[in-house]
């Protein structure tokens, strides 16, 4: 059981750290360059799929994880509780701090006529996103450590 929940949890945790990696290596610095604009528009684009998927992908990490928590001891217990907890912090930056600017963009109706009160919501996202990426990428180290632990 721990063998297929060590996989589940490398498997998701891998996913998560590498998608998140390549957002942040080669989408956002393609989203930078972008007039407003077509910004708002390619932003509007590259969610779709994205956003109802990731989440899926770090909470059932996450419960693998927790699983192996539960069902491992010592060093292992404490290396998959730790990646729990940094995979519920790749959770919350997602939701309380990424999906708010992702909507305020996607909310915009017409990429060509922003409101007056528009302010880039570029840095603030890139900021946010390199944290959880980093959460996400020790999660992995961190799971991978448990995982050899066993």
């Amino acid at each position: 059981m721990t063998g297929l929940l060590g996989v589940a949890a490398l498997l998701g945790g891998g996913i998560t750290a590498g998608v998140l990696f390549a957002v942040a290596l080669s989408v956002v610095p393609a989203l930078f360059a972008m007039e407003t604009g077509t910004y708002v528009y390619a932003h509007r684009l590259l969610g779709r799929n994205w956003d109802p998927t990731m989440p899926v992908i770090v909470l059932a990490s996450a419960l693998a994880n927790g699983a192996l928590a539960a069902l491992a001891s010592g060093t292992a217990r404490a290396l998959f509780t730790v990646s729990v907890l940094l995979l519920l912090g790749v959770s919350a930056v997602s939701h309380l701090c990424n999906v708010p600017i992702n909507r305020r963009v996607k909310a915009v109706t017409d990429p060509s006529d922003l409101p007056a009160d528009w302010q880039d919501p570029r840095p603030l996202w890139r900021r946010w996103h390199l944290l959880r990426t980093t959460l996400a990428v020790l999660a992995l180290a961190v799971t991978a450590t448990g995982v050899t632990a066993l």
